[in-house]
């Protein structure tokens, strides 16, 4: 149902802002889900939405009128309705509305989202990536987008027997929705896919679970199945990468997401990332960006108050 009366709270004002919705540390074993309308929590804020993220939510925003401004880890977006906007934990994002914004911004735990797309055959797929998907005429028009969100909150708003498992079906519903309408986007980009697109989505996947843990190829490879060989082969094809220089991206992606919005020092964010020595951390990036990672704060921080 709309909980309007639950709001977000920082849980750790010293890293990058994490907002955790009422319930989300919660153990009850039960699925749960949060919908309210973009108008009821944007217009307290001028209908603007700092940066922050989430730790154990998954959350759709579905933009039905309106204009909205869509910062995705540092990329700005401007959205025109009718989209999806997918935001997956750990993703740093904000949002600045325009008054007349229409839309629901539906909340999740990631667990439930994780075995939705287990039982769709999409674990790690691109739903499991920050992204905005728009209806496409003979895949998921924008009525029947409409009609999914619109049969979600409906079922979430009036008790009714079986409704965990209605919820369920709903979510599950959503989410082919939007994994066909993912796939029509990726799709339309390269041409088509294979089993070495469908390779390459799944390491992007794992890249993004144990990104912190190892930067091995052979550990990628293995959870695959294939050779490490394999595995280069099919990332330079897909992704015009190697596998390593992907890892990498992955981790650079995270620390400028520290650098910028968060208070941590330089060996602090080494080691979130896994290095422990702050010097070995500074030449990674120092190799990788051609400057450490202090010029690159310092670089966000001309930017944003220039």
């Amino acid at each position: 149902m709309d909980r309007r009366d639950k709001e977000l709270d920082y849980s750790n004002m010293d890293a990058i802002p994490t907002y955790a919705l009422y319930g989300e540390n919660e153990d009850s074993g039960e699925s749960w889900l949060h919908w309210e309308t973009i108008t009821s929590r944007s217009r307290l804020h001028g209908f603007r939405i700092s940066p922050h993220r989430h730790d154990q939510l998954y959350q759709i925003l579905y933009i039905r009128d309106g204009v909205a401004s869509v910062m995705l880890d540092g990329d700005t977006l401007e959205i025109t309705p009718p989209a999806l906007v997918i935001v997956p934990p750990l993703t740093v994002h904000s949002f600045v509305f325009s008054e007349g914004v229409d839309g629901f911004v539906l909340t999740f735990y990631i667990q439930d989202v994780r075995n939705a797309l287990a039982d769709i055959g999409t674990a790690l797929d691109g739903l499991m990536q920050p992204s905005i998907l728009r209806p496409v005429s003979g895949i998921v028009d924008a009525s029947e987008l409409d009609h999914a969100v619109g049969r979600l909150i409906a079922e979430a708003d009036h008790s009714a027997p079986g409704q965990l498992a209605a919820l369920h079906a709903r979510l599950s519903l959503l989410l082919v929705a939007a994994h066909r309408l993912d796939l029509a986007a990726a799709q339309s980009e390269n041409g088509g896919s294979g089993p070495a697109d469908r390779h390459a989505q799944a390491f992007l996947g794992l890249v993004d679970m144990h990104f912190r843990d190892t930067r091995k190829v052979g550990y990628y490879a293995g959870r695959l199945g294939i050779t490490p060989t394999h595995l280069n082969r099919v990332c330079r094809q897909v992704l015009g990468l190697s596998a390593l220089t992907i890892i990498e991206r992955r981790i650079l992606l995270e620390a400028r997401r520290y650098l910028q919005f968060s208070n941590l020092s330089i060996k602090e964010i080494g080691i979130v990332l896994g290095y422990a020595d702050p010097a070995y951390f500074s030449r990674f990036m120092t190799r990788r960006l051609g400057r450490g990672p202090q010029a690159v704060r310092d670089g966000f921080m001309r930017r944003d108050h220039g």
